[in-house]
């Protein structure tokens, strides 16, 4: 596999790796959280390079690297938003309750309907009585679907400590809404 490096020599996909290594992964771990994660992507890169069926004919090889390291942040990005739910207000290891069968679920009956609308309104409810900074911290992340990085470089701070506040979030909103998710899934 032979590939072109800015000194228009003919390389090999090792001295590809060794020329933009670095570089590639300073760009993505600039991007993500942890240098784990920053390496996932890295070896994401590599693995399509290696499976690139028509190496030679990519013209500009430090372009498409950067291309497809964006994209494979963007889609971990994705990712993590799909599973942000589950991980922070899925079930409890205590027994609690999943939010998303109330919240996504679809109503068949008028009876759901109302259920499912009274469950929001109390949501909505509870959410007010919580401090401002950890209801504006959930509503982002669940409800706009922003990111803790995105939520952290608006506002300056730490991203565990936004987590945390959602994590007291969240154990507010379980305590407070149990009774109603119990005659939801009794109903």
């Amino acid at each position: 596999m032979q590939l072109v490096v800015p000194n228009n020599e003919p390389q090999n996909i090792i001295s590809t790796v060794a020329y933009y290594g670095k570089r590639l992964f300073s760009f993505i771990r600039g991007r993500v959280n942890t240098d784990e994660d920053a390496e996932d992507i890295l070896q994401d890169v590599w693995y399509q390079l290696s499976n690139q069926p028509e190496v030679g004919a990519i013209e500009q090889i430090s372009g498409w690297l950067y291309r497809v390291a964006r994209n494979k942040i963007t889609d971990r990005y994705r990712k993590q938003k799909e599973e942000s739910l589950d991980d922070f207000i899925g079930e409890s290891e205590e027994g609690g309750f999943n939010f998303r069968e109330i919240l996504l679920a679809q109503s068949y009956s008028p009876e759901e309907e109302g259920l499912k609308k009274l469950f929001w309104d109390q949501l909505f409810i509870a959410l007010d009585e919580l401090p401002k900074n950890q209801r504006y911290v959930f509503v982002q992340n669940e409800l706009e679907e922003r990111s803790f990085r995105e939520l952290a470089d608006e506002s300056g701070e730490n991203i565990k400590t936004l987590i945390s506040r959602k994590g007291y979030a969240v154990k507010h909103l379980r305590s407070r809404l149990q009774n109603l998710y119990q005659e939801f899934i009794n109903y």
